[in-house]
């Protein structure tokens, strides 16, 4: 496993990190925990050093299932934990947004990963006038100062929101939307983040399952799965699912791009590797419901890079057959 520097934390991650709002249970079908802590030590078996999460995801659940992996582990210090606040039901907003509210849920992650401190803190695809209005940040700012948190970043929809929030005092980091069918932020974002030291993580990299190629129309999805209740944004933005795309043009693109897939890689590879060889890129963070999931994953940081020839043709291929099929915030 490769590794590249988080600047604000001044501290190396490995290149595939995990994320974990499968883990939760409760938005990716169900995960029973013994198998939840497989994966988490499968992903560390493979050089994972970064892991993320967030307070909503599973109510806890996840965050909780982390602490207990953590808990006792000789080589815990080579660990970077992220998580996530500003979208938990209690109290809901606007209330999520208040000093009291930001320091309680801070202090409720802190408990439930059993740590001292939060290596980072992400707002959680907040809209841009909470953002820029509530005085978020300052509290996470102040949070940081007293110790409680190593960074801050926010986890963001839309480069409009992205862009915004470079601006930010102290910004560590954005989490963002980015895959082979999500290349928008190729021209927009990447040379200033590069140029302002903020590390860029990168979520959703198989779009929802279907970069990895292993879906048809006949597939089912759980009902307890935003891939069967979110599938046009009926309980969260659109954009999270299968990366905007309706889940059967999805299907369609595949196809397209099926016989490019390079020899000795399975599809879900490329495109990990295709991410990974844009350099303003610090961490990709693919989810795994499984260990051989994430070791399969992690693998993609060891393969050569992509041709030239080939990163050509995907950036043609996405401008002419798939920017004008995403929907919700871009």
């Amino acid at each position: 496993m490769k590794s590249r520097l988080f600047p604000a934390l001044q501290r190396e991650v490995s290149e595939i990190g995990l994320g974990t709002w499968q883990l939760g249970g409760t938005e990716w079908g169900d995960v029973p925990e013994e198998e939840a802590l497989n994966t988490l030590a499968a992903a560390a078996e493979a050089g994972i050093t970064f892991i993320d999460t967030a307070d909503i995801y599973g109510l806890g659940r996840s965050e909780s299932l982390i602490g207990r992996f953590l808990k006792g582990r000789p080589d815990r210090d080579r660990f970077i934990v992220a998580t996530k606040l500003g979208r938990h039901p209690e109290p809901g907003w606007p209330a999520n947004f208040t000093r009291e509210v930001v320091r309680r849920h801070t202090e409720d992650s802190l408990r439930r990963l059993g740590v001292d401190v939060i290596d980072l803190t992400q707002t959680h695809s907040l809209p841009l006038e909470v953002m820029r209005d509530t005085g978020i940040f300052d509290y996470l700012r102040e949070l940081r100062d007293e110790g409680k948190i190593r960074a801050y970043g926010a986890s963001v929809e839309s480069m409009e929101e992205a862009l915004f929030c470079l601006n930010v005092e102290g910004m560590a980091s954005l989490q963002i939307i980015f895959n082979i069918f999500r290349q928008k932020p190729i021209d927009v974002l990447f040379d200033e983040a590069q140029k302002r030291g903020v590390a860029l993580i990168i979520r959703l990299p198989l779009a929802s399952g279907l970069l990895a190629g292993k879906f048809t129309r006949d597939t089912q999805f759980a009902p307890n799965d935003h891939r069967f209740f979110n599938r046009d944004g009926e309980k969260f933005n659109v954009g999270e699912t299968f990366a905007g795309l309706p889940f059967e043009k999805g299907l369609e693109l595949v196809e397209h791009i099926r016989p490019w897939v390079p020899s000795g890689m399975t599809m879900a590879q490329m495109a990990l590797r295709w991410c990974l060889d844009f350099d303003a890129v610090t961490t990709v963070i693919p989810g795994a419901k499984r260990p051989d999931q994430a070791r399969s994953n992690a693998a993609a940081s060891d393969l050569m890079p992509l041709p030239p020839i080939l990163h050509n043709r995907l950036g043609r291929f996405y401008e002419a057959q798939v920017a004008a099929h995403i929907r919700g915030k871009y």
